[in-house]
């Protein structure tokens, strides 16, 4: 099976609180990806969701980045309209448990818990992953790396024009990074 995962494509992150011209700007590319990955068989998709609750100012997180986003239920929270509508527009295979509701794997701080889970479960039918999204500093490379840790003889991709970063040099050394790691980056 092969896995297009698409990290925080949430509306605080693209035009609401955090948002930026650069996350804006690659909700196109994503789209296109989203298209073209629905073509091939056995895909399976998952998005990561941000999700923060009322008491964000009273992590560690909040404390240093006191920016209340990307809370429960509210707009910001939600998957950007044109991201939801192309995936909705296209097949793949769903996976639902009782931590990943309809392909959506709520996570609480950078990395998730629940996606390393489900890689490990299914690491023997796992082809290939790609990785798109925001912020490539932050929680695409966190996710990314956790994932070469977990399936570390699969191909991981990270598409350079599907993912932004908190600033342009940040997103750089990012990338750089996850080069060292043996990520196959694209898109340069």
């Amino acid at each position: 099976m092969k896995m297009l995962i698409l990290v925080d494509l949430q509306k605080d992150f693209i035009d609401g609180v955090l948002g930026t011209q650069m996350a804006q700007a690659i909700i196109p590319n994503i789209v296109n990806k989203i298209n073209n990955y629905s073509n091939k068989n056995n895909t399976l998709l998952l998005y990561t969701k941000d999700t923060h609750y009322d008491n964000y100012l009273d992590t560690l997180e909040g404390t240093i980045l006191p920016i209340p986003h990307c809370i429960e239920n509210t707009p910001g929270w939600s998957i950007n309209k044109e991201v939801e509508a192309a995936v909705k527009a296209n097949r793949f295979l769903s996976y639902s448990s009782d931590k990943i509701i309809n392909s959506r794997v709520y996570k609480n701080t950078f990395g998730s818990d629940d996606l390393e889970e489900l890689l490990v479960k299914y690491k023997d039918e796992i082809e290939s992953v790609e990785f798109c999204g925001l912020c490539t500093d932050i929680c695409v490379v966190s996710n990314v790396l956790m994932a070469r840790q977990k399936l570390p003889n699969v191909e991981i991709t990270v598409d350079v024009t599907c993912c932004a970063g908190s600033t342009p040099e940040k997103h750089k050394a990012a990338l750089e990074v996850m080069k060292s790691c043996q990520i196959n980056v694209i898109g340069e």
